[in-house]
């Protein structure tokens, strides 16, 4: 539970810290289950632009986990 819970804290401060542009892209993507065209629909972004976005967020959030301690 204490390993969940930083876990939970660590991605809570991420979200926090990213470009509201890209938090969006992310949540909507991950938390709200849209699919990529969907997303990218809603922000008149093309699909490409949409999967690069979110590639860059995983890999910003994979570092950020291992810089914290948790992956």
């Amino acid at each position: 539970e204490r390993d969940r819970q930083a876990a939970v804290e660590a991605l809570d401060r991420f979200l926090d810290g990213l470009p509201p542009l890209q938090r969006e892209v992310f949540l909507r993507r991950y938390w709200y289950a849209e699919g990529v065209a969907q997303v990218a629909d809603g922000l008149g972004w093309s699909v490409s632009k949409t999967k690069s976005s979110l590639m860059r967020t995983r890999n910003r959030l994979r570092a950020y986990l291992e810089k914290e301690g948790l992956r």
